[in-house]
C-alpha cells in the first residue's frame, strides 16, 4: 500500500530507539482513507512488533499515540509511534516514499 495522505517524519533519542509521526492534514471527506491508511500502518507494526507493546517504563518495547483535532472543515490526524530504531527504520522502507530522505 502506497500511503496517499499520511506522512511521515523520523527523530531518535540518540540511542537505540526512535519516534516516527505520521501526519494528515485533510477535508473530512477524506478522513475514512486516512483511518483507511491508520489502520495498515497499525496492522504492519503488529504484525513486526519487536516485542510487546506499551509504555518502555512498564516493559513494552514499542507504543503508538494518536491524535485527532476538528480544525473546522479539515481535520488533522497525528500517529506517534515509538520503539527500536531498526524496526522504525524497516516501518519508513515499507511506507515511506522513496524520495522522502527519511
Amino acid at each position: 500500500m502506497t500511503l496517499r495522505y499520511l506522512t511521515f517524519t523520523a527523530d531518535d533519542d540518540g540511542g537505540d530507539r526512535g519516534c516516527w509521526e505520521a501526519m494528515a492534514s485533510t477535508p473530512h471527506a477524506a478522513l475514512p482513507e486516512v483511518r483507511q491508511e491508520i489502520a495498515e500502518v497499525l496492522r504492519w507494526a503488529e504484525q513486526h512488533a519487536p516485542g510487546p507493546q506499551g509504555p518502555e517504563e512498564d516493559g513494552g518495547t514499542w507504543d503508538v499515540f494518536s491524535h485527532t483535532q476538528d480544525e473546522g472543515r479539515w481535520v488533522t490526524v497525528t500517529v506517534t509511534l515509538t520503539g527500536p530504531l531498526a524496526w522504525g527504520a524497516s516501518l519508513l522502507a515499507r511506507f515511506a516514499p522513496p524520495d522522502s530522505g527519511d
